[in-house]
């Protein structure tokens, strides 16, 4: 594993998570191919951290084919304050993504409960009832090559929903290009990506030290690729 750790004091740790990795098992006899394996060996307080085994530390999670960010603890102390920072919304995240279709409103807000269907995928739906998940997006750049459009978005939850993002973009019509769960029948795709294309590329909080810092991490190359292949079909 190509694991970058960006940063690190004596209570937390912010790892950049490449894609195709899980954060940790989704069950207890799972093959230990995870981040949180990785991090165990390297850190092995983190062992004895939070309280469930399995997930040691982590306090937020990334899909499995999400890059990023992502912030680990090591002490039991800064677990129980970064799941309050969660909780409260006070720690701030970024995200790129790229989007199926040319959006009406170039930036907007996405507010709406998410739930599971009968078929086990996640879907958003305005639901008073159910707890209300918010997620803000802005255009970057749009594409279009031949009559097909593409967006790049920065898009920041406000909430932490599991899928979030990808139920919140698909469920106004412009699903995350790779995106498999969540995609439509006939959403078209890019031979240059290989994955959804969604990125934690920004975090700023105040850590348990009671500094307030930012990190900032750069699009993988498998992106940057798919949006140069954008910009060169588009231009022809």
């Amino acid at each position: 594993m190509k694991i970058k750790i960006i940063y690190q004091d004596k209570d937390v740790i912010i790892v950049e998570k490449p894609a195709g990795i899980l954060v940790h098992p989704v069950k207890s006899k799972e093959h230990p191919k995870t981040l949180i394996d990785y991090l165990c060996k390297k850190f092995p307080e983190i062992k004895k951290v939070g309280n469930d085994p399995i997930r040691p530390g982590i306090v937020h999670r990334l899909d499995k084919d999400t890059s990023g960010l992502i912030i680990v603890a090591r002490n039991n102390f800064s677990f129980n304050y970064l799941i309050s920072k969660f909780s409260k919304g006070e720690i701030e995240k970024h995200y790129f993504a790229l989007v199926y279709g040319k959006i009406k409103d170039k930036k907007g807000i996405i507010n709406k409960a998410i739930t599971i269907s009968k078929n086990g995928k996640r879907k958003a739906l305005l639901d008073k009832k159910s707890k209300s998940a918010i997620t803000q997006y802005k255009v970057i750049k749009e594409f279009q090559v031949k009559n097909q459009w593409f967006s790049f978005l920065e898009v920041i939850p406000k909430t932490g929903r599991t899928h979030q993002i990808r139920v919140h973009l698909s469920s106004i019509g412009h699903p995350i290009l790779g995106d498999k769960k969540y995609k439509f029948k006939r959403t078209p795709q890019i031979p240059e990506l290989k994955r959804q294309f969604l990125h934690a590329y920004y975090l700023k909080f105040k850590l348990p030290s009671g500094i307030l810092k930012s990190f900032a991490s750069p699009l993988p190359t498998d992106l940057i690729n798919s949006l140069k292949w954008l910009e060169k079909k588009s231009k022809g």
